[in-house]
C-alpha cells in the first residue's frame, strides 16, 4: 500500500485539502471558497465557523477518494497574520475572525510609530507596526469584545489544529508565531515586553513547535481514522520549501490573494529598510530565516474586478482581455485596496485608478490589474537585490494567478528575468506535505523531497530596456498619487 500525506491549505478566500503521493503527484483534492466580510472600510473579517466547516468538508471530500489507511501524516499550512479567539470551554469563537488584510488598527499603528516604539518593535520581531500583523488585531479584540479576556487566540493554523484534535491542543509553528508581532526572533520564543506592550497573557497564546515534527493527531470521530499533523508552516514559507529555496539568495513570489517574495537568508536576520525579517521554518533543532517583502493586493485585485464591479465572470477571462490591446494605453491601476504593503507601508492609501480616457473599456482595466501585479512584484525584487546586493536570476512563481499567461510573460518583461513556473503551482500546499512527510520518514531529507520538482514552463523576456523603463517610471508616478489619500484632508478643511 502507497504511503500518501494530506495536505490542509487554509487560504484567505477558500480551503483547499491535496493529497500528495512519494513522487508528488496530486491524488486526490478539494476546494470550497468561503465568505468575505467587510463590515466597515478598511475592515475584513471571516467567519471562523465557517472556515473549520469548510476545511471539514474539502477533508471529507479528498479523503473519500483515497484509503485513509494510505494517509501517513498530515500537513497544514495557512493564511498568516488573521486572528481567531475563541473561549476554550466551549471551543466556540467569540467574534469573527480579524483578517491579515484589515486595517482597523492604523491608528493605533500610528500611534506606537509617535512614541518611537517601531525600532524596538523591529529589533525584536523583524516586523513593522503596521496592522498587517496580529499582536494589534488581538489588542482591540480584548479591547472591544465582552469575553475576550476568558479567549485564547491564534492563527488559522491554531484554530483548525485545535478543532482537528478534538480540542485537546492549543499549538503553532515558529513561521506562523513570527507574524504576530509577539515572537523574538533571537530566542524564537513569546516575547514578554511585547506581550506587555499590547496587553496579551503569554497562557492565552498558543504552544510554539518546529515546523516539521508531530504536533497533534487528528481526532477519529471526526472522519473515521487518525493520522499525526505534523507539518505546519504559513503559507508562504510553506511555497518558499516547495520551491527549493534552502539556500540564501533563491527567490519565489506567490501570486495569492495578495503578493508575497521572499528569499531564504540561513542563520542571518537582516534587518532592511522596507523588508520584513521573518522565520523560514524551523526543522529539526535548526531555525532558518528570510526576507520577505509582502503586497497586500494581488490576485485578490482579479477577485475584485470579478464579484464588485462584475467586469469579468472568471478569472481566467482577463488574460484575453489584456491580449487584446497592443499596450496599456497610459492606464495604471494601483490596488491600494486595503492600503499599501512593502515597500510602501501606507496603510491610508487607497486604489487609483489613472489615465481614462473616452476610450477606455474593460479590456484596459483588465489589462491594467494585472501590470499591476507585475508592477508591485518588480518593486519588491529591486528592494531585495538592493538589500543583498544579489543579481535576480530568475523568480520562481505559484499561486493561482501565475496560471494567467499574460501576466507571466509581462511579469518578466518588466524584470528583465526568466519566471519559471513549475508544474504544481499550489505549492504552498506541497510545502506543507513536504515538511509533514519529512517528519513521517516520507522522504530522507530534503533534497530527495526537491528530487520530484518539475517546470511546467519558463517566461523570457522580450522588451526593450526602454519602454521597460518608460512603463516602470509611469507606474511609480501612479503610485505616489494613491499614497496617504485616507490621511489627507478636502480642500478647505
Amino acid at each position: 500500500m502507497f504511503p500518501v500525506i494530506l495536505s490542509i491549505d487554509l487560504g484567505t478566500t477558500g480551503n483547499r485539502a491535496i493529497i500528495f503521493d512519494r513522487e508528488t503527484n496530486v491524488v486526490a483534492a478539494s476546494y470550497r471558497e468561503f465568505k468575505q466580510i467587510f463590515p466597515q472600510p478598511g475592515w475584513v473579517e471571516h467567519d471562523a465557523a465557517e472556515i473549520w466547516a469548510s476545511t471539514r468538508r474539502v477533508i471529507a471530500e479528498a479523503v473519500q477518494q483515497v484509503d485513509p489507511k494510505r494517509i501517513v501524516a498530515i500537513g497544514l499550512t495557512n493564511q498568516r497574520e488573521t486572528v481567531v479567539a475563541w473561549n476554550p470551554k466551549t471551543g466556540e469563537p467569540i467574534h469573527n475572525a480579524i483578517v491579515w488584510q484589515d486595517r482597523r488598527t492604523s491608528a493605533r499603528c500610528a500611534e506606537l510609530k509617535r512614541a518611537g516604539i517601531e525600532k524596538e518593535i523591529r529589533d525584536r520581531t523583524g516586523l513593522l507596526a503596521d496592522p498587517y500583523f496580529s499582536a494589534t488585531k488581538i489588542e482591540w479584540l480584548l479591547q472591544n469584545v465582552p469575553g475576550a479576556k476568558d479567549a485564547i487566540f491564534g492563527t488559522i493554523d491554531s484554530w483548525i489544529l485545535w478543532n482537528l484534535s478534538g480540542g485537546k491542543v492549543h499549538a503553532t509553528d515558529v513561521s506562523n508565531a513570527s507574524r504576530t508581532m509577539l515572537f523574538n526572533l533571537e530566542t524564537c520564543d513569546w516575547d514578554d515586553r511585547l506581550l506587555d506592550l499590547f496587553g496579551v497573557s503569554r497562557s492565552s497564546l498558543p504552544e510554539v513547535h518546529a515546523s516539521s515534527g508531530e504536533i497533534a493527531a487528528l481526532d477519529p470521530e471526526l472522519f473515521g481514522f487518525s493520522a499525526p499533523i505534523c507539518g505546519v508552516v504559513g503559507d508562504q514559507q510553506g511555497s518558499m520549501f516547495a520551491q527549493g529555496c534552502y539556500e540564501p539568495g533563491i527567490v519565489k513570489n506567490t501570486y495569492g490573494t495578495g503578493l508575497f517574495m521572499m528569499m531564504n537568508t540561513g542563520a542571518a536576520r537582516p534587518i532592511e529598510e522596507g523588508l520584513l525579517t521573518t522565520v523560514a521554518w524551523k526543522i529539526g533543532g535548526a531555525v532558518e530565516y528570510a526576507i520577505e517583502g509582502s503586497v497586500f493586493t494581488g490576485g485578490a485585485a482579479i477577485q475584485w474586478l470579478r464579484d464588485q464591479l462584475g467586469i469579468v465572470k472568471s478569472a481566467s477571462e482577463t488574460e484575453a482581455l489584456a491580449a487584446s490591446l497592443a499596450s496599456n494605453e497610459d492606464v495604471y491601476f494601483v490596488p491600494a485596496l486595503t492600503g499599501l504593503g512593502a515597500p510602501h507601508w501606507d496603510p491610508e492609501a487607497r486604489g487609483t485608478i489613472i489615465g481614462i480616457t473616452r476610450a477606455t473599456r474593460r479590456a484596459h482595466l483588465a489589462r491594467a490589474v494585472l501590470e499591476a501585479i507585475a508592477y508591485q512584484t518588480r518593486d519588491l525584487t529591486d528592494l531585495m537585490c538592493r538589500a543583498t546586493g544579489a543579481r535576480l536570476r530568475k523568480l520562481q512563481v505559484d499561486g493561482g494567478a501565475c496560471a494567467n499567461n499574460f501576466l507571466m510573460q509581462f511579469q518578466s518583461d518588466v524584470l528583465d528575468a526568466p519566471v519559471e513556473r513549475p508544474k504544481i503551482i499550489e505549492t504552498t500546499a506541497l510545502g506543507a506535505a513536504g515538511l509533514a512527510g519529512l517528519a513521517a520518514g516520507l522522504w530522507p531529507n530534503r533534497e530527495e523531497f526537491m528530487r520530484h520538482r518539475r517546470v511546467e514552463r519558463t517566461f523570457e523576456p522580450h522588451m526593450d530596456s526602454v519602454e521597460r523603463d518608460r512603463l516602470f517610471a509611469r507606474w511609480q508616478n501612479a503610485v505616489q498619487r494613491s499614497r496617504h489619500w485616507a490621511s489627507d484632508p478636502a480642500p478647505g478643511m
